[in-house]
C-alpha cells in the first residue's frame, strides 16, 4: 500500500507513519468511548443535524440513497457533507466522481467537495483495489478520526454512509457523537425487510431515533413498452412501517438514470433532476428533514 499524502510528502493524520493501518487512538479516549452509553454522546460539535442512512443487508441501495439524501439537501441551499462510514466498502468517491486525496491545514484533514457537498471517506486514503483487514477497535479508530480529526466547518446535516448490519461501524457512531436520526434502507423483498427490522430494533436499544424506512428499487417501467414490472416486489417497506408505527420516507423506483449518473460519479438529483428516481429522493429528504424538525420540537 503506497503512502497516502496530502499536499507534499506529508502522512495524513489519520493514518500512521508506515500507512499500513489508521493510526491507532489515544487509549483512554476510545476505552471511555466504548463504556459510554449512547445517549450519553456528545453533540458534534457546528454540526445541527447528524443523520445515520442504514440498511440490514448489503446492496439494497444505501449509499445510492445517502448520496442522493445529501446532494438534494445540498442543492436546496443546505450546508451538507457526507462522512463514508462504510470502511470494507466506501462507494462514495466513485458515486462523487472524485479520486484526489485531501489535502491538511492546522493539523486537520480537510473534506474534498463535490456538488455541493463536503466528502471524507477511507476510499480517499487507500488505493483502490487495497482491501481494509481491519478488527473492531480500529475501526471505532477511524470513524472517531473522520468526526474529530476533519475539517467539516459549519453543516447543517452530516449524513453518515454506515456499512450492512448491526455491527462495530453503528455501535461506535452511536457512542462517539450524539446521532439525531437513522434512515433505514431496503428493497421490497422480504430477506431485506428482515434485516431492516433488525437495524431498526439496534438503533431503538441505542435510542438513536428512527427517522424512517426507505423502500428503494420498486417497480420498473420498461421504456420500450412502458409496462411497469414490480422485480423484487412491492410494498415491503412500506408494510413493514406501519406495522411496527416507523414512519414511511418513501418509494424510489428502479430506473436506469441511477445507473447512468452512477457510472459518471454524478448523483442522480443533480445530474437527472427531472428523472423519475430524484423526484422519489427529493420526497424522501423532504420527509426526513419535516421528521428532523418534529423531533426538534419534542425533544
Amino acid at each position: 500500500m503506497s503512502k497516502p499524502t496530502a499536499s507534499g510528502s506529508r502522512p495524513l493524520p489519520i493514518m500512521d507513519r508506515s500507512a499500513k493501518q489508521p493510526a491507532p487512538a489515544p487509549r483512554g479516549s476510545d476505552r471511555e468511548a466504548a463504556s459510554r452509553h449512547p445517549s450519553e454522546a456528545p453533540v458534534m460539535p457546528g454540526v445541527s443535524h447528524v443523520v445515520a442512512v442504514s440498511s440490514g443487508k448489503g446492496g439494497v441501495g444505501k449509499s445510492t440513497i445517502s448520496v442522493n439524501l445529501a446532494s438534494t439537501w445540498a442543492r436546496e441551499g443546505a450546508r451538507v457533507g457526507i462522512l463514508d462510514a462504510d470502511i470494507y466498502g466506501p462507494d462514495i468517491p466513485t458515486m462523487f466522481g472524485v479520486h484526489e486525496k485531501p489535502r491538511i491545514a492546522d493539523e486537520e484533514v480537510v473534506p474534498i467537495e463535490a456538488h455541493g457537498v463536503k466528502l471524507m471517506s477511507i476510499g480517499f486514503l487507500i488505493e483502490e483495489d487495497a482491501p481494509a483487514i481491519w478488527r473492531g477497535p480500529i475501526i471505532m479508530g477511524v470513524i472517531r478520526q473522520f468526526l474529530q480529526q476533519v475539517k467539516w466547518g459549519e453543516l447543517d446535516y452530516l449524513v453518515i454512509d454506515l456499512p450492512p448490519g448491526t455491527g462495530d461501524a453503528q455501535l461506535s457512531l452511536c457512542q462517539l457523537v450524539r446521532v439525531d436520526g437513522a434512515v433505514m434502507v431496503t428493497t421490497p423483498q422480504d430477506v431485506a425487510v428482515g434485516g431492516v427490522l433488525r437495524g431498526i430494533r439496534m438503533f431503538e436499544k441505542l435510542e438513536v431515533p428512527v427517522l424512517g424506512i426507505v423502500e428503494n428499487m420498486r417497480g420498473f417501467e420498461c421504456p420500450g413498452c412502458g409496462e411497469k414490472h414490480d422485480i423484487f416486489g412491492t410494498g415491503g417497506g412500506e408494510r413493514l412501517a406501519a406495522s411496527i408505527g416507523v414512519p414511511f420516507l418513501g418509494a424510489v423506483p428502479l430506473g436506469v438514470a441511477v445507473r447512468e449518473e452512477g457510472d459518471r460519479g454524478v448523483p442522480t438529483s443533480i445530474g437527472r433532476p427531472e428523472a423519475p428516481e430524484a423526484k422519489a429522493f427529493r420526497e424522501v429528504s423532504a420527509v426526513a428533514s419535516s421528521r428532523l424538525k418534529d423531533l426538534e420540537k419534542s425533544g
